[in-house]
């Protein structure tokens, strides 16, 4: 059974990440089967984006999510043995979005 994912419907989700990257295929074959749209961010194509991640999440690690423009989440999980756990992803996700409303609620 897919998971439910039409709250990410409307948002705009950038991944970042490169070619070499094992966790980033993970995620972008994860995205892929359950249909959530995404755009990629590629390092090293854009070596100025590796700096912008950096600066902003105080991380190198890839693959890093940026929704909406807004907030960083990340990835993979280093603390899964596969290192992606589909189920916490989609909870981290969903709490970006909620809070990324609820902030535009509250400055209108």
């Amino acid at each position: 059974m897919q998971p439910d994912v039409s709250f990410l419907e409307g948002h705009d989700l950038a991944v970042f990440s490169a070619s070499w990257c094992g966790d980033c295929r993970r995620l972008k074959r994860f995205f892929d089967t359950t249909g959530i749209a995404f755009r990629e961010v590629d390092i090293d194509v854009d070596p100025a984006q590796a700096v912008r991640l950096e600066r902003e999440t105080g991380k190198r690690a890839i693959p890093y999510l940026l929704v909406d423009e807004r907030a960083w989440v990340r990835g993979y999980h280093k603390e899964h043995p596969v290192r992606l756990d589909p189920r916490l992803l989609l909870e981290e996700l969903r709490n970006v979005v909620d809070w990324s409303a609820a902030d535009s609620a509250g400055s209108a």
